[in-house]
């Protein structure tokens, strides 16, 4: 029946749209290896290639685990079910999603998450502090937006853009991160930086007063790391893949 669907799901969209579904299938599967899942709640969507009016988006119901590429949703931008699935879609992942999808031209890929790491330090004064490593990476180029309940109200998009400004990673305050990118890949591996900075800075700010990294330093560290950066539509993709491969040595049904 699940290999039915998948097949029907197919026959039925173009080879770039299966395409992007089994990539978004594999990192709905990564998330959940890595444990960064939260019960059947959070969301990570994808614009469908060549149709800026819809994206892909995972089914309210399904662990992240279980999900595949035939059973993401695919919405337009007033989150119309597209390719007929019966599957309901989160009202508070859509109505985030859909914002930064409309509004943003060169978000491609949007990241929600509930992590313990990334909801602790969301939910401390002063949030990421610039004392590791990666934190470094992530300090200049993170914004922060002021809790204001669930975010299920239209209203609160103008406020949304305005807290994120030029950025495309924030911290809802008291919530947790929302990170985008031009490609899955490259939101993937600026989810996993941030979060291990969140990991690092929960562990030293148990152990005593931390050490600072200065201004200038965090300029030069951030200069050296754009030397070194690749293609920015392959960022991200080596270490995509080879959590796609980790993945797949316990179970490959999320191409179906």
């Amino acid at each position: 029946r699940k290999m039915a669907a998948a097949i029907n799901i197919q026959s039925n969209c173009s080879e770039e749209e299966w395409k992007a579904r089994q990539r978004l299938a594999s990192c709905y599967r990564i998330f959940a290896y890595l444990g960064w899942d939260e019960m059947i709640f959070n969301h990570i969507t994808l614009k469908v290639p060549g149709e800026d009016e819809a994206f892909l988006i995972n089914p309210y119901g399904l662990h992240f685990s279980e999900v595949t590429a035939s059973t993401l949703v695919k919405v337009d931008i007033e989150g119309n079910t597209l390719d007929g699935s019966t599957f309901p879609v989160n009202k508070a992942g859509f109505t985030q999603h859909s914002l930064f999808h409309r509004e943003l031209p060169d978000v491609h890929a949007i990241i929600h998450t509930h992590t313990t790491a990334t909801m602790a330090v969301s939910s401390v004064e002063g949030g990421l502090q610039p004392i590791n490593f990666y934190a470094a990476a992530i300090v200049p180029r993170l914004a922060y937006h002021k809790f204001e309940g669930i975010t299920v109200h239209e209203d609160e998009g103008p406020r949304f853009l305005a807290s994120l400004g030029k950025r495309r990673m924030m911290m809802l305050e008291n919530h947790g991160p929302v990170v985008m990118g031009r490609t899955l890949e490259q939101a993937f591996l600026n989810h996993w930086v941030l979060q291990r900075a969140c990991e690092i800075q929960m562990q030293t700010l148990s152990m005593g007063k931390p050490i600072m990294i200065g201004e200038e330093v965090i300029k030069k560290h951030l200069d050296n790391l754009s030397q070194a950066s690749i293609d920015p539509m392959k960022q991200g993709v080596p270490e995509f893949d080879a959590m796609v491969r980790l993945v797949d040595r316990e179970d490959r049904s999320w191409r179906e």
